[in-house]
């Protein structure tokens, strides 16, 4: 029996792979930037962003395969208690940088598992980062080495990779911070013997 990925994400199925979870990637396709601002409306925590989009990315695949589990992922980055989002420019990108510079602030990635169009399983993990305190021409040099369309879609930076020299510190699971809390994901589809 295989899970459903329900993202696009190469990070999160190169996670389940790391692990020996045999996943179908089928991409929810949901407009996270309507949800995300219609939840803000309603003055939605970034803990409860994540967790939402988690849930409708996997109940939307969920409806179409109602026999498999299905697993939706999201991470948000909060800083005191403001969604950061993902930037839409390069610009935006070295604002979004510059606002996390020298600062703590938080990445959230939540989980949720669905069967039969219902959420049957959820978990979100929090971890702690630190900045450096960066020049805007050291901040400017990273983001040189950053391919626009990885930016676009995966946020200012990336752990596995350049993203991991921004940091004084870093207090988390790895895998979570990647985008997948992995051991609690494997601790619950275990019963499923998958």
């Amino acid at each position: 029996m295989k899970i459903i990925l329900a993202s696009k994400s190469g990070v999160r199925k190169s996670i389940l792979d790391k692990y020996n979870i045999k996943a179908d990637v089928i991409s929810s396709n949901v407009d996270e930037d309507e949800i995300k601002s219609s939840l803000l409306i309603e003055n939605a925590s970034p803990l409860t962003i994540s967790k939402n989009l988690a849930e409708i990315k996997s109940i939307k695949i969920s409806n179409k395969y109602p026999d498999r589990l299905v697993l939706g992922a999201d991470s948000v980055v909060s800083l005191n208690d403001e969604l950061i989002n993902k930037p839409k420019s390069r610009k935006e990108a070295l604002t979004i940088l510059k606002k996390l510079n020298n600062s703590i602030h938080f990445l959230i990635s939540s989980v949720c598992i669905s069967k039969n169009g219902a959420m049957i399983w959820n978990h979100s993990d929090q971890s702690e980062l630190k900045m450096k305190n960066l020049t805007d021409d050291e901040l400017l040099s990273y983001l040189e080495k950053i391919e626009t369309e990885t930016l676009l879609n995966y946020g200012v930076y990336q752990i596995e990779a350049e993203g991991l020299k921004l940091f004084e510190y870093i207090k988390g699971d790895k895998d979570s911070i990647m985008g997948l809390p992995i051991k609690q994901i494997m601790n619950y589809i275990k019963q499923f013997r998958i």
